[in-house]
């Protein structure tokens, strides 16, 4: 219990300081209690609430806090704006000194349901800043949940902040690019080797293209056939460990600068398996109903940044070198937060306030 106290305060005071004004009332009342979660899905490394509630530090019995934690995810006055937004706010306030890379892909959560993610790439994995959550199986989406999240995304970045948008085959839709172009966003996304373009008045698909044993090739200036209007470039990148061409869309001019940014789209990837099988087991959570996940994903994504600090705090610290080794370091940033929560908490040493996240920018 003793342990769960001192990871509970630390959070709680954390989510208090980072805010941007003092919490009081019904705010105060919520944020505590999201704190308690976020400690017990750190703690139990778990979404199911019987086991969050099991790693809570709180007086009441299991089934108490298992249906407080109820009423939290079911209550409608607890949303993205009031309990996340203020968070990654200050998250971006961070980085937006440099160019932010913004992936976007979709994942299991819960049962039969489907989270639209958009994520930060930082270093090896993507910090979660928004997303969108529908009924569905793994699959493509549909395009008007593509614009709905690119538009919820365009007012988080800070103004001036230079971007550039990363997406897999599904995010090749027209009216989606023209969306990312009117924001003044940088651009890689795939497409299929069937795409209809048109050059020259001349309509044609990439697989079409003889480009030989080059590695990569550009194609610029080109159409899409269902938007004559929609100019941009198409890059062929052929790299002898794949069976084929990946074909992408872009508005980059260098193609081998193309390639360098859309290689950065599979750190989303580490971020899903961070939240599921490596870490909080998001796939597991037992809810079957959006609005509900939503909610979780606040906890999940705050706990998850919370893990990436320490992460970070460690390394700065020099405690990496105690709680790994102290010729090299071989663990993920996720996997030293862990450690260092768990060192502190088992040497009975104090675990820092988090009072600004002006660690990501010095990292």
């Amino acid at each position: 219990m003793a342990d769960n106290v001192s990871r509970y305060r630390s959070i709680l005071k954390s989510l208090k300081h980072l805010y941007f004004e003092e919490p009081k009332g019904n705010l105060a009342r919520h944020l505590t209690t999201m704190a308690a979660m976020i400690s017990g899905i750190i703690g139990s490394r778990s979404c199911q609430l019987p086991a969050i509630a099991s790693k809570t530090a709180d007086s009441r019995k299991v089934d108490s806090r298992i249906r407080r934690f109820a009423r939290w995810i079911q209550n409608d006055n607890v949303d993205y704006e009031t309990y996340f937004l203020p968070y990654v706010q200050a998250l971006l306030a961070c980085l937006s000194h440099r160019l932010l890379t913004i992936v976007v892909d979709g994942s299991t959560v819960g049962r039969n349901c489907i989270s639209l993610v958009a994520g930060v790439v930082y270093h090896q994995r993507a910090l979660p800043i928004c997303w969108i959550t529908r009924r569905g199986r793994k699959g493509h989406l549909p395009e008007t949940m593509h614009l709905e999240l690119v538009n919820q995304l365009a007012q988080l970045i800070p103004e001036g902040t230079p971007v550039v948008f990363l997406g897999d085959g599904e995010f090749d839709g027209a009216q989606l690019i023209k969306t990312i172009k009117s924001y003044h966003w940088l651009f890689v996304l795939r497409t299929s080797k069937n795409r209809r373009l048109i050059e020259h008045g001349e309509s044609f698909s990439l697989n079409q293209l003889d480009v030989g044993n080059a590695p990569q090739f550009r194609l610029p200036d080109i159409h899409l056939a269902e938007d004559h209007e929609l100019l941009l470039d198409a890059v062929i990148w052929w790299e002898k460990q794949y069976p084929e061409p990946i074909y992408l869309l872009t508005n980059i001019e260098l193609a081998y600068e193309a390639i360098y940014w859309y290689e950065q789209r599979f750190k989303i990837e580490t971020l899903f398996s961070d939240k599921k099988s490596r870490g909080f087991n998001l796939q597991r959570s037992h809810l079957a109903e959006p609005r509900r996940i939503n909610k979780l994903l606040i906890a999940t994504s705050l706990a998850y940044i919370f893990i990436i600090y320490f992460g970070i705090l460690s390394l700065q610290t020099g405690f990496h070198k105690i709680i790994h080794r102290t010729d090299r370091c071989d663990l993920s940033l996720t996997q030293l937060g862990f450690r260092l929560l768990d060192y502190l908490l088992n040497m009975n040493k104090a675990i820092p306030v988090v009072r600004q996240l002006n660690l990501f920018s010095d990292y």
